[in-house]
């Protein structure tokens, strides 16, 4: 498959991009813990289709260590005994924050507080952002079929 477009090739891209991916390096240096993040990255680029991302969260995830049980239950994390309160409460909100058009209000009320019970204020603006944030990444990645297969870890950071 070849992606309809080289964002590396478009200079409107290259500069708008740039801000993206500062902004992706912001929330890596954020307090939120790094295996929650990439859990979220993966799950987020699941529901979405994006299969660049997945590509690369679960490469990234790997190569931080994380366990390929782990990174294959992602997908059914509600009835998986591997994650803790905090990542269950976290993935939750992923998913209702990517699934907006699902909900009438969005992320509910009962899943925010399940998340604030694990995280602090900084953490949870880093989650929120987080989750904007690889919506945007996949839509990108998506519209323009962009191809998987051949991320290497560390390759945009």
């Amino acid at each position: 498959m070849d992606a309809r477009l080289n964002y590396f090739a478009s200079p409107t891209a290259t500069k708008a991009l740039k801000h993206l991916m500062a902004a992706g390096r912001t929330l890596k240096g954020s307090p939120l813990p790094a295996a929650t993040q990439e859990l979220v990255a993966l799950r987020v680029s699941q529901i979405n289709g994006c299969a660049v991302c997945v590509d690369m969260h679960t490469k990234e995830a790997a190569a931080a260590g994380e366990t390929s049980v782990r990174l294959n239950l992602v997908t059914a994390w509600r009835e998986a005994t591997v994650f803790t309160e905090a990542e269950r409460a976290a993935l939750e909100l992923a998913e209702q924050g990517t699934r907006v058009a699902d909900a009438a209000d969005g992320v509910g009320d009962e899943v925010w507080a399940r998340a604030a019970k694990h995280y602090d204020e900084e953490q949870l603006t880093a989650l929120v952002v987080l989750v904007s944030f690889m919506n945007t990444a996949n839509r990108l990645n998506i519209i323009t079929r962009q191809p998987a297969g051949d991320y290497e870890v560390g390759q945009f950071h």
